[in-house]
Formats: C-alpha cells, structure tokens, sequence
C-alpha cells in the first residue's frame, strides 16, 4: 500500500515532503509506530531522487518525529499528541433528524454497554458453554471450499435457496409454520426482519399498534419510520385485540412467549386477532423469537399456521437458539409483501453473508441443529425449575412468577411494598445482574418485576445468586 503524498512542481521537493510527513505525524494520520516506507521505495512511488526522501526523514528524525531502527526500518517516534485544533461546525440542515435518531437509544443496548455481572440473569442470551463449535467449524470449513469453487460474486437477496429449503423444513418440524422457500426472507437477524417489513409498508402518519408492554427495540424501530405507535394492553391471555384502533396498518405480537412477561396468547384471543388484522386489511408480524424451547403441555398453533388470508409476517432468529454472534434471521412472507421486501434487502446490504449462509445451510441438514435444541432443553428446563422453585419458596414474600412454557427467560411479578430499582442496584454491588420489567412498559401502567433469564447462567449459579438476593430484600425489610 503506497504511502498518501502528493508533491507539486518540481522545487523544494524535499520541503514538501517534510511538511506533509509531519502534519500527518502531528495529526495522528500516521501513528506512533507506523512503519514509514524505504527511502528507495518512496522516491520510485514519487518519481523523486532517493536524496530528496533522505533529506525529508533526516530532518523528521532530528525534530525527534522518526526512528531508525538497524534492520527494520524507519518508524514514526511515539510522543504526546498535539491538542486538536479548536473548529466552528456549521450546524447541519438535517439537525432536527439526527437528534430524533440519537433519542432512539433502547434499554436492551445500554445493557450491552453494562460489564456483566458474576451472576447475570440477563435475557435473550443463551450459554455459549453449550453450543456445538466443533461442528459448527466444520460447517464454516465446507462454507469456504464451496466459495472458492463458486464462480458468482453477488447472491440473491432473498437468500440462498439452500438455507431457504432448510429453515422451511425446520420450522414446518418444530412450529408446523405452513410454508415453502419461496415464502423466506434471510436477514441479518430478526431486528433486520423488522426493519425490512416496516420499511415497505409503514409511512409517516400510518397507525401501528403494538403490545404494551413490548419489545423496546421494536418500538424504537417503528417511532423512527414515523409511525403513530398505539400501545395496547396485554392480560392473561395476551394482547386485548378489541383495543386495536380503526386505522391500523401493522400490528406487532410476540403470542407465543409474551415479551417480557411470557405467557402464551389463548387460542381464542389468536382467532380474534387474526378476524380484528382481516376487518382492517393490517399486517401481523408474529415475533416468534425463541419458542424452539417448551416445558410443558401442546404447542400452540402459530398465527401464521392459523391465517387464511395472507396477513401474518412469520419473524425468527437464530442468534437466540444458537450464538448472538450469527445474526442471521428470516421471515416467512406472505406474497402482497415478499417482493417488496426482497427490492428493500438488495437497497440494504444486497444479501445476507453468503459463507454464514451456507454454513447454516449444512448445519440444519445435518441435523445439528436440532441435536443442539434437545440438548439444551433439558439444561435449560432444570434451570428454570430451579428458579421456580426458588420464586416458590424462599422468595415467595417478594416475588411471583407468571406462568410461561417457553423460552428461556420467565418474569416474577413484585409484591406491594419491593422497591425493584433498588433492588437491581444494590444486587449489582453483590454481582448479581437483575433486570426490571420498568423500562418494557411504554403507556401502562408499570407493574413492578423482574424479567429472569436463564439462559446464560449456569444451574450451579442460580442458588448462589438467588440467595445474595434474598439476602438484600431482608435487609431491605
């Protein structure tokens, strides 16, 4: 790689040459411990004599700007950075819409930014302990023979037909979902999913409506299309559908694991969602984020499995049952959207990863994948009978599980009187991480809890950690 310099006419080459060098030292563009080319090989790039270069690093090596060192070269000098020239912005047209952007910031990516705790009940993630990295490796190794026999350099944006055909089978299997691989959207994850569906049908000033309390990342997502966001209530058997207002064009649900509290929309709350979405001719996306995992008594029928009439977007990930790391999704689409869809991936980012593709590809027909579900079903499910039983017992004055069977996090309902902010502060100076269900919760009232995942905690932590708990609600009184 040539080294940036541009020299003009042919008098006080050398000087150039010096200045430059040294603005770029004092800038920071070329960094303490750049390796500065050979003089011989910057005055061929140049077209300058050796003597002009030689001159120039001399100089800097006086100024105490460059080293010599025998045998390897000549490096920029380490020394204290020059403070930045002081600059007056000029504020930008598009402010108003940058700042609008910059409110966006969710719960879920200011937790990223938290140092995890000893014990962390954070949810959403699963243990890496568990996942197959040796068969995964294999998979990726089959991934670059098969791209460096493969002529093509750009893909489809729908995906490739392999991993289409693979997720269809899978979620046929596992969630009876009704469709072919024609119907599938890879993306970058379910977030990407949600983006691309509300991008081709949400306009600034159209109504969606989505559960309160929800998923905050969704909800971002939608405000920043400028979506007239409805936020509608949830009981014991899900979303209340009768609440859904005239206008609505998308309605956003996670049925099968209520996101956060975890239980399950009702079979006839489900018929009366999909009856309420035909009467307004809206949209379902079902966020079916992590239902490969059930606990107890049948499945219930997937809203997609359910509708008759092309008006649900099936939306699943794999970062959750696999590694977050993957950011690889999909949506099943019903054929009014899937064009659309494919048309605003390609403006996107063309295609998903192809190598990633083909790797998950080969993962899901050999099997792996579903290997790795029974194998942390029984890891998770002993985890969360733990929990239980400590909600049960023990910690039963404080707290209250809701009853959930799926997935891997549950969430515990506080009793009057628990400051639950408190306790999440003060269980993080005993490393213990708690998350509140407070910031899920947009217009409804704020039921104070905890939303409890178990997915990345090991079951000889879960005592350990419940009880330094415990232990802070006593001192609390």
């Amino acid at each position: 790689m040539e080294l940036h310099i541009r020299l003009h006419g042919r008098k006080g080459l050398a000087d150039q040459l010096y200045q430059q060098l040294r603005a770029g030292i004092d800038s920071g563009h070329l960094a303490a411990g750049t390796q500065l080319p050979p003089s011989r090989l910057l005055a061929e790039q140049l077209g300058v004599s050796r003597k002009t270069v030689a001159e120039a690093y001399s100089r800097l090596t006086y100024d105490n700007l460059l080293s010599g060192v025998v045998g390897r070269g000549t490096f920029v000098t380490p020394r204290q950075p020059l403070r930045s020239i002081d600059t007056s912005a000029i504020p930008l047209a598009s402010a108003a819409a940058l700042e609008r952007w910059q409110q966006r910031a969710t719960v879920l990516s200011r937790r990223q930014l938290e140092s995890p705790s000893r014990y962390d009940f954070i949810g959403g993630a699963s243990s890496k302990a568990q996942f197959p990295f040796d068969q995964w490796r294999s998979c990726l190794n089959y991934a670059l023979r098969r791209s460096q026999r493969h002529p093509e350099r750009h893909f489809p944006a729908q995906g490739l037909p392999e991993l289409r055909e693979a997720i269809a089978h899978h979620i046929a299997y596992a969630r009876g979902v009704h469709c072919s691989a024609a119907d599938l959207l890879v993306c970058n994850g379910a977030q990407q999913a949600l983006d691309l569906i509300a991008r081709v049908l949400v306009e600034p000033g159209c109504q969606v409506a989505m559960e309160d309390p929800g998923y905050p990342p969704a909800r971002q997502l939608f405000l920043a299309l400028g979506a007239r966001l409805q936020s509608v209530p949830v009981d014991d058997q899900g979303l209340c559908v009768e609440q859904i207002a005239d206008g609505t064009r998308l309605i956003y649900v996670t049925p099968s694991h209520q996101f956060p509290l975890g239980m399950p929309m009702s079979e006839p709350r489900r018929h009366a969602l999909l009856a309420r979405a035909a009467a307004l001719g809206a949209l379902i996306i079902e966020d079916d984020y992590d239902c490969e995992f059930r606990y107890h008594g049948p499945a219930a029928d997937a809203l997609q499995r359910l509708d008759r009439h092309g008006l649900v977007a099936y939306v699943g990930t794999f970062s959750k049952t696999l590694l977050p790391e993957l950011r690889l999704g999909y949506a099943v689409l019903p054929p009014a959207v899937l064009q659309a869809a494919c048309v605003a991936k390609h403006l996107s980012d063309w295609h998903s990863p192809t190598l990633l593709q083909w790797a998950l590809a080969r993962f899901l027909a050999e099997g792996h994948l579903n290997k790795h579900i029974r194998r942390c079903h029984d890891i998770y499910s002993a985890r969360r009978e733990r929990i239980l039983a400590r909600l049960g017992g023990d910690l039963a004055p404080w707290f209250s599980a809701i009853p959930a069977s799926a997935g891997f996090h549950l969430s515990a309902l506080a009793s009057p009187g628990v400051d639950v902010e408190l306790l999440t502060t003060l269980a993080r100076k005993v490393e213990v991480g708690l998350y509140s269900l407070a910031p899920f919760f947009s217009e409804a009232a704020v039921r104070p809890g905890l939303l409890l995942g178990f997915g990345a905690i090991e079951l000889l932590d879960i005592d350990p950690a419940l009880d330094r708990v415990r232990d802070t609600l006593q001192r609390l009184g």
